[in-house]
């Protein structure tokens, strides 16, 4: 499992997480007709950090990538307390050529080969986590028994797997497919690793391990 290291914990001010309980107030006349049906965090603090992220916009290698898994949660314990919400994110895909023997073959720089995913910008936001000393984890999760390591991905395919983030309450789980290939761990500035949790935004950037081939 992932570990996001804090920071600035202790001096973040952030608005509260809202409260269910059974006292709460019925829908009266003055409310909207239609109630919205997904449990999505809208927040005034989360669409500020969300709107900021978007505000970056997106590299000439990267595109965004939004491969939400639905995944199956048991009702949190503290469901009763507080209102369940999915975390909203703004994520990047690195896309990039490989030179292997074949695409050296096939394909030239005039004619390039299809890109590949080479990494992925995770950012997601959290604003409103009632424990704010405790950072959120993630965790990759291989199906099928698949170990890491082992290829069950038919040729010319990748393997996959599910990258899952973890948080207190009252966020849900959130995952998303990725390839699964061997992550780069440099923080060199080429490479970028970076895993934080600050101000209230879970940050896991990557890149996976390049595979040097002979010309």
């Amino acid at each position: 499992m992932g570990f996001v290291p804090l920071r600035n914990r202790l001096t973040e001010k952030q608005a509260p997480s809202s409260m269910v309980t059974s006292e709460s107030p019925a829908i009266t006349s003055s409310a909207p007709r239609f109630l919205p049906t997904t449990n999505d965090d809208f927040s005034q603090a989360t669409k500020a950090l969300y709107e900021r992220e978007v505000a970056r916009g997106v590299s000439e290698n990267e595109e965004i990538f939004a491969g939400e898994e639905t995944i199956s949660t048991s009702k949190p314990s503290w469901a009763n307390k507080y209102r369940p919400r999915k975390p909203r994110y703004f994520n990047r895909v690195q896309m990039g050529y490989e030179w292997n023997k074949y695409n050296q073959t096939h394909y030239d720089y005039d004619d390039p080969p299809p890109k590949v995913v080479q990494g992925y910008k995770f950012n997601i936001f959290y604003p409103d986590l009632i424990d704010k000393a405790k950072a959120p984890t993630y965790r990759i999760e291989r199906e099928h028994g698949r170990k890491r390591g082992q290829s069950f991905a038919p040729a010319g395919e990748e393997d996959t797997c599910l990258l899952r983030f973890i948080a207190g309450p009252p966020y849900e789980d959130l995952a998303f497919r990725i390839v699964d290939k061997e992550w780069d761990y440099s923080a060199k500035r080429e490479r970028g690793f970076r895993s934080t949790f600050d101000k209230g935004i879970l940050q896991l950037h990557f890149q996976f391990k390049k595979i040097y081939y002979r010309k």
